[in-house]
């Protein structure tokens, strides 16, 4: 929050003028940084009064709004006024604008926002309580005078009223317009206080409490929500925001179905991104292959039978996986992948052929597998749906039939010859 404060020559309200009602020269204002809406709220001076005097207020409240009560002297400003001002010597060169100028920066520095809530905390009326009771003002009245919303004026009214509820500044039935109390320490103040109207519905507040968990003020998850184009443009400009953002998409996918089928989706109808997919799928594949071989001790044939795995496959598979493991998270690593499976599998396909056991039993797993898939093609191939065999005819279909049939008919001569008792 920056304080900014006009400095013009004080202006004497003309004869016309409506008492309490400040002239748009005099006026000074403090702005909040990122605020959205762009309005301003009534500056804070060195003895810890809102610039604009209220209706009700101290010895100075028949002065013209804006002019400065301590202009009197080029530095009447050196004397403390208000809850921890600085004491420090001034020196005579100067001017008074820059000491208040540096006493207000300074406040704010210890008290953060606080500074500002008290100025409402203390010149607005809390609810239920008539006008005739006190000099406060509304929210509404507030606001006018301070020359922003009465939205903004109760997001501060708000803060502090869930901070005395936890007993860390005085009730407003306790505070007098123009007085000073002690502050709470300006790390707090984001606790209580909210910029943004949307932290107060469902999506703000799942956003906030969101935000708590990751150790950052809610204030900062709320802007980017509430900027989408500008989130767009970090991930699209900066590679490391797009990471932050993958990485935040990859947690949300496992508990939002929706955003997991709309992902897939978009996956499939990339023709880039289904390439990439396919290419980390296969090198994932690989990698589990190995990992396997070091974890289980086993290994898959490629004829599909499970052995067990020799002491050297088992250790040139756990290199090539301690390889692997050790890339950065960033790092390619379908190379690897590829460089470790081939490597494997040498030393699989090595160790079926020495030995003669393992090197029948891999034929047989081999052609058993063979013959189921092509028992079961051939089981699915039935003329049960078709009215007319005319209209499906071609002498290719009876020709490949024919050298199936022949093909069938020596594997049976074959084992018929080897089988015992022929």
């Amino acid at each position: 929050m920056t304080v900014v404060t006009a400095q013009p020559e004080p202006s004497v309200p003309s004869a016309d003028a409506v008492p309490g009602q400040a002239t748009a020269e005099a006026e000074e204002f403090w702005v909040e940084p990122g605020s959205s809406d762009g309005e301003v709220t009534a500056a804070d001076t060195s003895d810890g009064r809102p610039a604009v005097e209220l209706p009700g207020q101290s010895p100075a409240a028949d002065a013209p709004l804006g002019t400065a009560r301590d202009d009197a002297h080029p530095h009447a400003a050196e004397a403390p006024q208000g809850a921890g001002a600085d004491t420090a010597a001034v020196p005579d060169d100067v001017p008074g604008e820059v000491v208040r100028d540096a006493r207000d920066f300074g406040a704010y520095v210890r008290a953060g926002g606080w500074a500002f809530a008290l100025k409402v905390a203390r010149s607005v009326r809390p609810g239920g309580e008539a006008a005739g009771d006190t000099a406060k003002v509304s929210a509404k009245a507030f606001a006018e005078l301070a020359g922003c919303s009465p939205e903004r004026v109760m997001r501060y009214y708000k803060a502090w009223d869930k901070a005395s509820d936890d007993g860390l500044v005085p009730y407003f039935e306790a505070l007098a317009p123009g007085q000073d109390v002690e502050l709470p320490d300006s790390d707090v103040w984001h606790t209580y206080y909210t910029s943004r109207s949307s932290a107060g519905s469902e999506r703000g507040t799942a956003i906030a409490a969101a935000a708590e968990a990751e150790g950052i003020r809610p204030t900062k998850a709320l802007e980017v929500a509430e900027n989408p184009t500008a989130l767009r443009a970090a991930i699209l400009a900066d590679p490391s925001t797009a990471q932050a953002a993958r990485a935040a998409l990859l947690d949300r996918l496992q508990e939002d179905p929706v955003l997991q089928t709309g992902l897939a989706r978009d996956i499939a109808r990339t023709e880039d991104l289904k390439k990439a997919v396919a290419a980390e799928t296969q090198a994932a594949s690989r990698i589990g292959y190995v990992r396997q071989i070091v974890e289980n001790g086993q290994v898959k044939t490629p004829a599909g039978q499970t052995i067990d795995a020799p002491a050297e496959l088992r250790a040139e598979a756990e290199r090539h996986l301690s390889l692997i493991d050790e890339l950065d998270e960033g790092e390619e690593t379908g190379e690897w992948a590829s460089d470790a499976y081939d490597s494997v599998k040498d030393l699989v396909a090595q160790t079926i052929q020495a030995n003669p056991e393992l090197r029948l039993q891999e034929r047989r797993t081999k052609f058993y597998s063979s013959l189921q898939k092509a028992t079961k093609v051939f089981e699915e191939l039935t003329f049960d749906d078709v009215d007319d065999l005319d209209t499906i005819y071609e002498d290719d279909m009876l020709q490949r039939l024919e050298e199936l049939q022949e093909a069938i008919t020596t594997c049976i001569t074959a084992l018929r010859k080897a089988a015992p008792g022929e």
